[in-house]
């Protein structure tokens, strides 16, 4: 019994984190974070999807004979967050499919001027309206193939900000 005194003097105080020191759910970050509102999700489908680009980019070709456009155009798809990219240069077409995350508001995609003649950056604009590159859309150097290529992955962090993956 007196074993059993002893243990319990000894144990049960050890069980417990002495007054004075610093609780573990004040003292961690996110104890230090401020509330933050519930994140609300765009819905995962439009109720109603444009027919016409939400955004396009061209320029007219050297091509002396025909009146001919290296073109990148945007379409909205059912899903909210994806978009249709069709391509086009003389004649070359292709198409393909960007996702944009999800930051809580509608999404913004836009097209920039690429650093080539025939280039042309998918992005998006962030909440803070800065563009964010996704992909480039470009000519090959002797202009024979339409290619396209991932610049850059985002992500949302669960404080709302958009950072590179």
């Amino acid at each position: 019994m007196t074993t059993l005194v002893i243990l319990a003097i000894f144990i049960l105080p050890a069980c417990h984190a002495p007054s004075g020191a610093p609780d573990a759910a004040t003292d961690s970050p996110a104890a230090k974070r401020r509330a933050l509102p519930m994140f609300k999700r765009n819905p995962e489908f439009r109720a109603q999807v444009k027919k016409e680009p939400v955004d396009e980019y061209r320029v007219r070709t050297d091509n002396s004979l025909n009146e001919m456009y290296f073109s990148v155009r945007l379409y909205e798809t059912p899903a909210t967050m994806k978009y249709l990219v069709k391509m086009e240069f003389e004649g070359i077409t292709g198409e393909d499919t960007i996702k944009l995350p999800d930051m809580g508001t509608p999404p913004h995609p836009v097209l920039q001027k690429g650093p080539e003649k025939y280039s042309c950056i998918i992005g998006l604009l962030d909440n803070a309206k800065n563009f964010r590159e996704l992909k480039k859309v470009y000519v090959t150097d002797k202009g024979q193939e339409l290619k396209i290529t991932t610049l850059k992955h985002y992500m949302v962090t669960e404080d709302y900000r958009l950072v590179n993956q």
